[in-house]
């Protein structure tokens, strides 16, 4: 799928990511492409062991215009901010007067992953609702189609990458398969999708 759909203006207030296998390259060429001026913050669950995702951040960050971290307990999401999930713990939002913040947990796996992106996307269900943009990129697996059917029934907007970009066609043919997605988007023009969104370019 390569055009895309007709969109309805709308307000998001949150960016949620959900990668596994070949996450990593896939979101170099995503969040360095994305303006500064992108106007909503940023949570990602990556699939990786503890200590790998600080490495990620770091990289990102220095790519990218927008700031790229590891998430911390207790820390307040703000536009041109982007978390990572750590490695080994679980990643959810929260408000705390009047902002969103974020929370990590060492509960058990969740599908035999920790972090779970279905953790940030049912959080982000609960505390955000409609005005989340979901995003889900290549991986093994269904981590992401509970957390983005949530998201789907409060009215979120979800995109997934298309399988011809994807290293692993699991994750999200498995929202696809769910009826959840509503485009689906090759790697390549993922950031523009992602700004045509948010309102920083017109759509086609």
């Amino acid at each position: 799928m390569t055009e895309s759909p007709r969109r309805e203006p709308r307000r998001f207030d949150l960016l949620v990511i959900a990668a596994s296998t070949g996450g990593p390259k896939a979101l170099q060429e995503i969040i360095p492409l994305l303006s500064g001026r992108f106007p909503v913050p940023i949570a990602i669950v990556q699939h990786m062991p503890e200590g790998f995702t600080a490495s990620l951040a770091q990289r990102l960050d220095g790519l990218s215009p927008l700031t790229v971290v590891e998430a911390t307990e207790g820390l307040t999401l703000r536009p041109g901010l982007v978390v990572i999930a750590p490695g080994g713990r679980h990643l959810s939002l929260a408000r705390r007067e009047g902002n969103l913040v974020c929370r990590l947990s060492d509960g058990p796996p969740l599908r035999s992953v920790r972090p779970s992106a279905d953790i940030l996307f049912l959080s982000a269900a609960d505390v955000v609702g409609p005005s989340v943009l979901g995003l889900i990129l290549t991986g093994m697996g269904r981590d992401g189609t509970d957390g983005a059917t949530a998201l789907k029934a409060k009215g979120a907007y979800i995109v997934a990458e298309a399988a011809e970009t994807c290293v692993v066609y699991g994750m999200p043919r498995s929202a696809v398969e769910a009826g959840v997605v509503d485009e689906q988007r090759p790697l390549g023009s993922i950031p523009e999708t992602l700004e045509q969104l948010v309102g920083l370019r017109d759509s086609i």
